[in-house]
C-alpha cells in the first residue's frame, strides 16, 4: 500500500467519524467538534446510547451509509467493534482509518487477536491504519485536526510523531507556550499498520516539514525504519527521544561482547548509522524541538557566549567541556570590532562578558559583531536580572536585531517574575529561550551532532589497499559442526575467522600432557597455555591461561595446573585438553574485537579497550554491517582506546587500515551466517602496528531469517554481478555500485560530453559536487537498483556506463535513468545495464518502472522502444514519458 494513501488521510477531501456521541465530554463529541471547526464535513454515524463512545457494550454502528469520497474515517468504538467497522471502510475505498480505541494487544491475547484481525482486513482491502490506542492526528496546514485534543497547534515546520498520548498532550502544550508550530502532529499508538518508517518517509518528500521529532518506545519493521530515517536524515533533521533503556538484554549475554553490547547501545549504533540526533530527556526532546522549529542549523560547534554576568559565562563553559567542547576563541579583528564600544573592563575573550550595567544596545552590538564574524557558528545570549538591565528592552532589541538573521541564536534568560514579559517577546520572534545556560548549550550542541551527522553520511569512503577474499564454503563447513549449546572450540572458532582473513595466532591443540610438551618443543619457547574447553567462556577467572612458558618443564607443570584448576572451578565442565600458541612479550595494545546478535537490529559489532579489563573500563563502540573503511574507522573514533592506538609515549601507533579491515572482514562474517550469536575475539593484541587475535569464541544458533534479511540495512548484493562481452568484443564487469566508486564515477563524468551531461541531468552540469557524489555511490540497497559497467581488467577499473531504478518508498514503482560515456556509445553497454536493472526490479516485485526523456535523445527512445517501454509525449513540453508494467 503505496504512500498515496497516506497523502489523503492528511490531505482528506471528507472524513467520517465512526461512533461519535452527542455526550458532552466524550472523544466521539470531541473528535466531530474538532472537524467541524476545521470545516470538515464530518458525519455522525448512529450509535447504541447505551454505551460511551469506548468503553461500553451495545450494537455496531452503521457505515453502511458512507459515501464515495470519504478519505478518512476516525473510529471510536469498542475494539471488538472495530474489524467489522474496518472491513466495510474497506468496501467503500476509504483511504485510511485513525482507530483511536484502547484494548488492543496492551491489554493480552485477545486484545492481540482482535488487532490482527484488523490488520489482514485492513491490508487484503488497500487501507491504511493509524493506531489503535491512540489520540489521533493534526495537520495544522491543511486545518485538520482528527483527535480528541483540545485546541490546534499553529502552522510550522516541525512534524512530531509520538507513541505516547501523554507525551503528545504535553508537547501540545509547550507549543502553545513557546509558539511553537507544526507542519504534523501524530500520535502513532500501537502502530498495527502505519509505522515510524512509513511516517518518516512520507514526511521526507514533504517540503513543509523541515525537521522531525520522534518519541519512540518500541519499533516493528527495524529494517523499514533504518532505510526510511537514512534516506530522510540527508535532506532534514530527525531527532529521537527513545524511552525505555534497559540493561536486561546484556545481562543474559555469555560473552565479553554480549555483556557489553545491551539493548539500548544497539538503538544508540543504529540512531548514529541513521544520521539521527538521540536525545536523553524530555526536557532535551522539548529544547530540540523549539531550537529545530525556529533556528537555521550551525555550520559548526563554535559557540559565542555573551552575558551579562560572569557566573552563567561559567555554567556554559563547563557544560560545553562535558561535551569535549569549549568556547570559540576570538580571533583578533572581532576583538577589535568589540573593543571599539564595550567597557574596559569586558572579558576580552570568550565567554563574552559584556558587564552587569549591559544595555539592550551594547547587546545588539555585540550580537551584530560575532554573527558577522568567521569565528562563530552561534551565539547564545545570556541575561540574568540586575538592576542597570532591563531584560523587556534587551529582548526587544534581539527580537528586532534578529528578524532578517541567517545564524543560530539561542537565548538563557534566568530569572522568574520579572523576565516572564522579556521570554514571551523573544518566543514570539523566533528566539528559542531557555532558562539555564546548561539546556541552552545542550539545544545548539544537539543540532551541531544533526550538522556532523549529515556531514559524516557525504563523505565518501576510501577503498582498501588490499581486496577482501574469503572462503566462504570452509567457514560455512565448520560452523555447520558447531554444538548446539555452548560456544565452539576455541580452534573451531581460529580456524573460521582464518577463512575469512582476519589474522589469527597460530594455535595448536593437545590433549595430554605429553602431546602438549611434543608441541611446545616443536613450536619453540615461549609459550602461552590455555584452557581447551567449550563450557568455560572466561579461561582467566578458571585459572586456564599460563604465559611465557620457556622449556618443557613449564609446559607440563602449566598443564597440570589448568586441568586440575578448570575441575575446580567448575566439575562438570568438559576438559578437551589445551592450546598452544607463542607467547606476545609486552605488547603495544589489547583490543576487543567482536559481534553479538541483537534481538531487533541483528549482528552488531563491537569494537574497544580489550584483555581482562574490558568489563572494567566499559570502552567500547557499536557498529552495524555492513562495514567500509570510513564507517569503521568512525567506530573506533568513539572509543578511548582510538587515542592510544595512534601512538602513546614510545609505544609505535597500530596500523589503522588493517584493524578497519579486520572490521570489514568481520562484518562480511556476519552478513553470510547468521546463525552467528555471538563472536569474542578478546584480546586481539598489536605489536609493532600488527594486529593478531589470540583468542577467540563463537556461539552459534539458528537465526529465523536467513541471510541477507537479518539485517537491518541492506547489505551488498553480489548476486546481481554478472561478467560478459558485448557483441564487438567488449568484456565487461556489470556490478552493483559501491560506495567507494566515487573516484571512478568522477573518471567517467570527465568523459561525457555536454550533450550527454544535458540528456541525463535535464541541465548543465559542470561537475559532481560532494553531495552529488555521495547521492550516486551511497545506495540503499533495498531501495534502488544501480549498476556500473567497468572493463572486466584487474589493473585499472574504468567505468563505462551506469543505470539505476530509484524505488519509491513502498517498492513498486521506480524512476529509471542511464547514462554511458561518450566513447562506448552503440556498443549495447546502455541496454545491457537497463535490461539487467529491469530483470533485477521484477524480481523484486516491483510493478511499475518509468523515466522521462527529452526528445532529442533519440538513442534512448530506441532503447525504450527495444525493451517494450510504452512512449507517450507529455503535453506542453519536449519530452516522453517512458513506462513498463510488470505482470
Amino acid at each position: 500500500m503505496s504512500q498515496y494513501h497516506l497523502e489523503r488521510i492528511f490531505h482528506p477531501r471528507q472524513v467520517a467519524v465512526v461512533g461519535a456521541s452527542e455526550k458532552p465530554g466524550s472523544i466521539g463529541n470531541a473528535l466531530m467538534t474538532n472537524l467541524i471547526e476545521g470545516g470538515y464535513s464530518g458525519r455522525l454515524l448512529p450509535i447504541n446510547p447505551k454505551y460511551d463512545a469506548l468503553h461500553g457494550i451495545g450494537a455496531v454502528p452503521s457505515v453502511s451509509d458512507l459515501e464515495t469520497g470519504v478519505d478518512l474515517a476516525v473510529i471510536a468504538t469498542p475494539i471488538s467493534t472495530v474489524p467489522d467497522i474496518v472491513q466495510e471502510c474497506a468496501e467503500r475505498k476509504v483511504a485510511g482509518a485513525i482507530v483511536i480505541s484502547a484494548g488492543g494487544k496492551e491489554v493480552g491475547e485477545k486484545g492481540r487477536e482482535i488487532e490482527e484481525q484488523i490488520r489482514s482486513t485492513a491490508y487484503a482491502g488497500g487501507l491504511r491504519i493509524v493506531g489503535p490506542n491512540c489520540l489521533g492526528i493534526i495537520h495544522p496546514a491543511a486545518n485538520l485536526n482528527a483527535s480528541f485534543a483540545s485546541e490546534m497547534p499553529d502552522a510550522g515546520h516541525l512534524a512530531f510523531i509520538s507513541q505516547s498520548g501523554a507525551i503528545c498532550t504535553a508537547i501540545l502544550d509547550l507549543a502553545f507556550k513557546e509558539h511553537i508550530g507544526f507542519s504534523h502532529f501524530v500520535s502513532i499508538g500501537s502502530m498495527l499498520d502505519v509505522d515510524f518508517g512509513d511516517l518518516i518517509d512520507y514526511l521526507g518528500n514533504d517540503a513543509s516539514a523541515k525537521s522531525i521529532l520522534l518519541y519512540i518506545e518500541s519499533l516493528t519493521n527495524f529494517r523499514k525504519f533504518m532505510s526510511a530515517a537514512r534516506s530522510v536524515s540527508r535532506i532534514k533533521p530527525v531527532i529521537v527521544l527513545k524511552a525505555g533503556r534497559s540493561e536486561a538484554g546484556a545481562k543474559a549475554a555469555a560473552s565479553h561482547t554480549g555483556a557489553m553490547a545491551g539493548e539500548d547501545a544497539a538503538y544508540d549504533a543504529a540512531f548514529k548509522r541513521a544520521g539521527i540526533v538521540r536525545v536523553d530527556t524530555i526536557q532535551d526532546l522539548f529544547d530540540c524541538a523549539e531550537l529545530m522549529a525556529k533556528q537555521p542549523r550551525p555550520r559548526g560547534p563554535r559557540l559565542a557566549i555573551v552575558t551579562n554576568g560572569g557566573g552563567p559565562g561559567v555554567m556554559a563553559t563547563d557544560t560545553l567541556a562535558r561535551y569535549g567542547l569549549e568556547p570559540a576563541p576570538l580571533d583578533p579583528k572581532t576583538i577589535q570590532q568589540l573593543d571599539a564600544f564595550l567597557p574596559a573592563f569586558w572579558s576580552r575573550n570568550n565567554p563574552i562578558d559584556i558587564l552587569g550595567d549591559a544595555s539592550a544596545e551594547r547587546f545588539r552590538r555585540t550580537l551584530e559583531v560575532c554573527s558577522k564574524g568567521k569565528d562563530t557558528d552561534g551565539v547564545c545570549v545570556m541575561l540574568a536580572p540586575q538592576a542597570l538591565t532591563d531584560p523587556l528592552s534587551v529582548a526587544e532589541t534581539l527580537a528586532s536585531a534578529t528578524k532578517d538573521l541567517h545564524y543560530p541564536v539561542v537565548a538563557c534568560w534566568m530569572g522568574g517574575k520579572s523576565i516572564e514579559q522579556a521570554v514571551g517577546v523573544l518566543n514570539t520572534a523566533g528566539i528559542p529561550t531557555y532558562e539555564t545556560p546548561e539546556r541552552a548549550v545542550r539545544a545548539f550542541l544537539y543540532m551541531v551532532e544533526y550538522a556532523r551527522n549529515t556531514a559524516s553520511l557525504l563523505e565518501i569512503p576510501p577503498k582498501l589497499t588490499r581486496d577482501i577474499a574469503v572462503d566462504r564454503e570452509k567457514a560455512g563447513r565448520l560452523l555447520a559442526r558447531a554444538p548446539e549449546e555452548g560456544f565452539m572450540l576455541e580452534s573451531d572458532s581460529k580456524e573460521v575467522l582464518s577463512a575469512y582473513g582476519l589474522p589469527v595466532i597460530r594455535t595448536e591443540t593437545a590433549g595430554t600432557e605429553e602431546e602438549s610438551s611434543r608441541l611446545g618443543r616443536d613450536m619453540g619457547y615461549p609459550l602461552v597455555m590455555k584452557l581447551h574447553s567449550p563450557d568455560i567462556t572466561h579461561k582467566t577467572e578458571a585459572g586456564g591461561v599460563r604465559l611465557d612458558l620457556r622449556s618443557d618443564a613449564d609446559v607440563r607443570e602449566a598443564f597440570a595446573r589448568i586441568v586440575a584448576s578448570a575441575r575446580r572451578y567448575k566439575p562438570e565442565a568438559r576438559i578437551e585438553g589445551v592450546t598452544l600458541q607463542p607467547f606476545f612479550s609486552s605488547p603495544d595494545f589489547e583490543i576487543l574485537l567482536g559481534a553479538k546478535r541483537d534481538v531487533n537490529f541483528g549482528p552488531v559489532i563491537l569494537f574497544g579497550m580489550g584483555g581482562i579489563f574490558t568489563e572494567v573500563f566499559k570502552d567500547r563502540a557499536l557498529g552495524l554491517p555492513p562495514m567500509n573503511r570510513l564507517l569503521a574507522r568512525r567506530m573506533m573514533e568513539e572509543t578511548k582506546a582510538w587515542t592510544l592506538l595512534q601512538g602513546y609515549r614510545n609505544r609505535p601507533p597500530a596500523d589503522m587500515e588493517r584493524l578497519e579491515e579486520m572490521i570489514i572482514r568481520l562484518s562480511q562474517l556476519l552478513i553470510d551466517f547468521p546463525q552467528i550469536e555471538e563472536l569474542d575475539m578478546n584480546p586481539v593484541l598489536i605489536k609493532d602496528g600488527k594486529p593478531v587475535a589470540v583468542d577467540a569464541r563463537i556461539l552459534v544458533s539458528a537465526s529465523d531469517r536467513p541471510s541477507p534479511l537479518h539485517l537491518v540495512i541492506s547489505a551488498y548484493p553480489d548476486e546481481d554481478e554478472t561478467r560478459l562481452v558485448t557483441q564487438e568484443g567488449l568484456r565487461l564487469f556489470v556490478r552493483p555500485v559501491r560506495p567507494e566508486d566515487a573516484p571512478i564515477f568522477q573518471g567517467f563524468f570527465k568523459v561525457l560530453s555536454p550533450t550527454t551531461i544535458y540528456n541525463r541531468f535535464f541541465s548543465h552540469v559542470k561537475e559532481l559536487s560532494p553531495e552529488m557524489l555521495a547521492r550516486f555511490t551511497q545506495i540503499d540497497y533495498d531501495r534502488e537498483i544501480a549498476l556500473v559497467a567497468v572493463e572486466d581488467d584487474p589493473e585499472a577499473e574504468r567505468m563505462l556506463g551506469v543505470a539505476r531504478i530509484i524505488g519509491d518508498p513502498d517498492g513498486k514503482k521506480g524512476e529509471f535513468a542511464v547514462a554511458v560515456g561518450d566513447p562506448w556509445h552503440g556498443k549495447g553497454i546502455g541496454s545491457t545495464l537497463l535490461q539487467n536493472c529491469l530483470s533485477i526490479a521484477e524480481r523484486r516485485g516491483f510493478k511499475t518502472v518509468w523515466g522521462i526523456v527529452l526528445q532529442e535523445n533519440q538513442s534512448m527512445l530506441a532503447l525504450g522502444k527495444k525493451l517494450g517501454f510504452q512512449i507517450t509525449r507529455r503535453p506542453d513540453a519536449d519530452e516522453f514519458e517512458l513506462v513498463i508494467q510488470f505482470e
